[in-house]
C-alpha cells in the first residue's frame, strides 16, 4: 500500500502549525525557545504593569493581568501544538496531548515525549522531518540546564528549611534543658 505522502511536494515547516512531526531533540529545543520568550515576556509585563499610570490608578495592573492572561494562553497553546507534533512523530493522535491536563499522568507523558524515540521513515503523520543543527544545539542545552536548574530549585528550597528544622530542634532541647 502506498503512503499518502509519496510524491507531494514538501510543505513548508512552521512550529506554529500541528500538522507534521517533530523529534526529541526539535521538541526540546522549541520548548526551551518558547520558555525563553514567553518568560521574558512575563517579566517585562509583570514588572511595567504598575509603572504606566498614576500608582494610585488600578488601570495598568488590570490590563497587565489581562495581558498575562492572554500570554499564558498563547504560551500554553503553543506548547500543546509542540506535544501534539511530537506524539505524531511516534505515530500517536495528537489528542493524546490532552494527557497534560492529568494531574501526574502529565508526568509519566513528558518523560516517555522526551525519552521515545520517532517513528523511522513515514508514518500516518508525514515523512520524518530532519532536525536542523541548530535545533540539535538547543535541544541537548535544553536536556542539560533544565535537570541542573531542578536540582539547584530543590537545594535552594531545602537547605534553608533543613536549617530552620536544626535550629527549632536546638531551641526545643535547650528549652527543655532549661526547665526544672
Amino acid at each position: 500500500m502506498n503512503s499518502p505522502f509519496e510524491n507531494q511536494p514538501l510543505q513548508q515547516d512552521s512550529p506554529f502549525k500541528a500538522n507534521g512531526r517533530f523529534g526529541r531533540l526539535s521538541y526540546a529545543a522549541w520548548l526551551l525557545l518558547y520558555g525563553i520568550i514567553f518568560t521574558s515576556a512575563f517579566a517585562v509585563i509583570g514588572m511595567t504593569a504598575g509603572l504606566v499610570v498614576e500608582p494610585s490608578s488600578n488601570v495598568p495592573v488590570t490590563v497587565g493581568f489581562i495581558l498575562l492572561f492572554v500570554l499564558y494562553i498563547a504560551y500554553f497553546y503553543s506548547t500543546f501544538i509542540l506535544m501534539i507534533r511530537r506524539l505524531h512523530d511516534r505515530n500517536h493522535s495528537g489528542w493524546l496531548s490532552l494527557l497534560l491536563l492529568v494531574p501526574f499522568v502529565n508526568i509519566g507523558l513528558m518523560i516517555y515525549l522526551f525519552a521515545a524515540k520517532g517513528d523511522e521513515g513515514t508514518n500516518d503523520y508525514g515523512p520524518a522531518r530532519a532536525t536542523p543543527s541548530w535545533e540539535r544545539i538547543l535541544g541537548w542545552i535544553y536536556i542539560v540546564i533544565i535537570p541542573i536548574l531542578f536540582i539547584v530549585v530543590i537545594i535552594a528550597i531545602a537547605v534553608p528549611s533543613y536549617q530552620t528544622y536544626i535550629e527549632k530542634s536546638q531551641q526545643i532541647k535547650i528549652s527543655s534543658t532549661t526547665q526544672p
